[in-house]
């Protein structure tokens, strides 16, 4: 006998799925061409009944170097970057989850790696500034965010129509107490994790740790990712996905642009909190 939860029918109706969606590019070193071709996707994503759009990290550009980023920088509460979020999320009439772009940090050389939601008036609903930075040196590959990110520090949920989502980007899914922060057993229906993994870590470990995200968070959890070669000469894993709270995956993209898209399925949530219990078995740090 299977071990997954059923979809016995419940003894209340059910409630409506929440259709959500992520976005995968393949980003630019010119923002307008990212912005263009984010405004797309966008209008797919919506056209096929998305409510909610996730977008990549650094959707809206990716520099031949680090530093580049700091040209296009904004202040935060104004610039061409946020607009373009605002008024997609207005004119599409859906929440956008806007990846992150760089907000200005108090120091000239480095940037805040921010995720910007907005809700379908086009206002502004939740901010978070990533907290872990990558660093990874194997071979001819060699990255330090911390160079030209300054971290954030708090850990940020918003809660939308469906219910509460908990924010966070790439590098951060490698660390389980952040989620584990999101919310308990009636926690976060969603978490979402916008990212630009590379080629040989994603190859190796993104979709396990996506899976135990959601398997150990009893949650769904939606990942949308630079997916190709960039003209940087980067090359990024790719794998959009939705994941069910069972940790199966609904929809997958492997690389190039495009838009994954599925069903937030609020009963099946409940049934999988209901047969296995894991939150009220916790012994461990219950604070």
């Amino acid at each position: 006998m299977s071990e997954s939860p059923s979809h016995a029918a419940p003894s209340t109706p059910p409630i409506t799925p929440f259709r959500v969606a992520a976005l995968q590019m393949v980003s630019t070193p010119d923002p307008a061409r990212n912005l263009a071709e984010a405004e797309r996707l966008i209008a797919d994503a919506a056209a096929q009944g998305a409510q909610l759009v996730l977008l990549p990290e650094y959707f809206c550009f990716m520099g031949h170097k680090d530093t580049d980023k700091l040209a296009i920088r904004e202040a935060y509460g104004d610039g061409p970057i946020q607009r373009f979020l605002a008024d997609a999320a207005q004119r599409h009439g859906v929440w956008i989850i806007g990846g992150t772009l760089p907000l200005k940090a108090p120091e000239e050389t480095r940037v805040l790696n921010t995720t910007l939601v907005f809700d379908p008036s086009g206002a502004e609903r939740a901010r978070y500034d990533k907290i872990h930075l990558f660093n990874f040196e194997k071979g001819a590959e060699s990255f330090d965010e911390a160079r030209t990110i300054r971290p954030g520090t708090e850990v940020q949920t918003f809660d939308a129509p469906f219910g509460r989502v908990g924010l966070s980007v790439c590098y951060d899914l490698r660390f389980p107490e952040l989620y584990r922060r999101m919310g308990g057993q009636d926690g976060c229906a969603l978490m979402v994790v916008p990212s630009a993994f590379t080629y040989t870590t994603g190859r190796a470990h993104w979709e396990i740790l996506l899976r135990a995200r959601a398997t150990e968070n009893q949650c769904y959890v939606l990942a949308a990712a630079q997916g190709g070669t960039h003209e940087n000469g980067r090359r990024t894993w790719g794998h959009s996905m939705l994941i069910d709270p069972w940790g199966e995956v609904v929809d997958v993209l492997d690389e190039n642009p495009g838009v994954v898209i599925g069903n937030l399925d609020l009963d099946r949530i409940a049934a999988v909190r209901a047969s296995l219990p894991a939150w009220r078995h916790r012994v461990l740090d219950r604070a």
